[in-house]
């Protein structure tokens, strides 16, 4: 045996990391932009043809939000001892059928069961999902991993938003539906499958004295629901007013299309947050961070509802914003492990990220209620600048 023997296999190893990595991301890129995004453009194309109110195709959509944060719950616990190729996959196919139910539906609980059907597929393929295998996988390199899985997964909107918007310029909602379910499985699936463990290696054993969290102990301190608060508050302040984005731009006098390009530039601004998230203090207490973003969107989110123009600047700040939500979804997927350690994670994460992702699931319908009950999506932004200030005031307990 050569004594180059070791090192090849080390390099060998290397590419086999980068190579699940970028498939990884790959899948995140398509996963967000189809199972998601797709559906926030053309949500005002499918109220305009079937009659439909907005915010009722946007409660549909958000329906299959909270399902996919009830079963994120028992998919984090899959993915800490079961076969993450085979959950994954699976959740790539789940989405897509729930696409074709979404394009065949005629009337509203149709439409809805679609969407329930597509966030069970959510959530075994979005960003918890990802977040489990990564933390398992990566360990103590896991903050470099999401980070470059997020910065992937941020350009979902900056691709998807013009593209879908393109398909819906040439073929009804219905048909742009069902090329996006093909456009799913066909990539997805077969980046799930061959990049993912079949099954996890054995842990190492923990330390004698290395204190065991588990979901029990977890929620029953306080420190985990000052976590859960505030970061209930800021992803909801900022999932309200960035995914209204559109009507808000269109408030403002944009044209649709313009305003659709502000969107996919929001998700340019997603991926400089996440750039950004690399230089906070990490090295600090795990509330910094919290209660930076919780700032940060107070500010932003203030700025979009009192600025009325001219476009060029609302779209800056609508960058800024989605900076400030990219940098939020890090320090979401670290909160667990940086204050429980990483065993159990899936576990864990599951209970935590749940009742964030029902209550941003709300958030694309959010946007529209407040504004009509407000009389603009003015003073709904508003109102979500000062629930943002609520995190703030939280972070600190964290």
């Amino acid at each position: 045996m050569s004594a180059d023997a070791p090192a090849d296999g080390v390099a060998l190893a290397a590419r086999a990391g980068r190579w699940r990595l970028a498939a990884l991301s790959g899948g995140q890129v398509i996963s967000w932009g189809i199972l998601y995004y797709a559906l926030i453009v053309a949500a005002p194309v499918i109220a305009a043809d079937t009659g439909w109110a907005l915010t009722t195709v946007m409660l549909a959509f958000s329906a299959g939000l909270v399902t996919s944060a009830i079963a994120g719950v028992l998919v984090g616990r899959w993915l800490d001892r079961s076969s993450p190729r085979l959950i994954m996959t699976g959740g790539s196919v789940v989405g897509a059928v729930g696409l074709v139910i979404v394009s065949s539906a005629h009337d509203v609980p149709w439409f809805v069961l679609g969407w329930i059907v597509v966030g069970s597929g959510q959530s075994a393929v979005l960003y918890q999902a990802a977040f489990t295998v990564i933390t398992r996988r990566h360990a103590a390199d896991r903050r470099r991993a999401m980070t470059v899985v997020t910065l992937a997964g941020g350009l979902a909107s900056t691709v998807f938003a013009p593209v879908v918007a393109g398909l819906l310029s040439v073929l009804d909602w219905r048909a742009a539906m069902l090329v996006l379910a093909a456009v799913l499985v066909v990539t997805t699936t077969p980046l799930h499958w061959w990049s993912l463990e079949r099954v996890w290696p054995p842990r190492p054993p923990s330390p004698a004295d290395e204190p065991r969290h588990t979901v029990s102990t977890v929620l029953r301190t306080r420190r985990f629901w000052a976590l859960e608060l505030s970061m209930i508050a800021v992803a909801a302040s900022l999932y309200s007013v960035t995914l209204a984005i559109i009507p808000l731009s269109t408030e403002r006098g944009m044209t649709y299309e313009l305003a659709a390009w502000g969107l996919g530039l929001l998700g340019a601004g997603q991926v400089l947050g996440r750039v950004l998230y690399v230089a906070l203090p990490h090295a600090a207490s795990p509330w910094v961070p919290l209660a930076l973003t919780a700032a940060a969107s107070a500010l932003t989110l203030g700025l979009l509802a009192v600025v009325p123009g001219p476009p060029w600047l609302l779209i800056l700040i609508g960058i800024g914003a989605g900076a400030v939500r990219g940098a939020q979804t890090l320090v979401q997927g670290s909160a667990v492990a940086d204050r429980w350690g990483t065993r159990d994670y899936g576990a864990i994460n599951g209970a935590f990220a749940a009742p964030i992702t029902a209550v941003t699931a709300v958030g694309p319908a959010l946007g529209p209620v407040l504004a009509v009950a407000t009389g603009s999506y003015a003073m709904m932004g508003l109102l979500a600048a000062a629930l943002a200030l609520v995190g703030l005031a939280l972070a600190r307990l964290t």
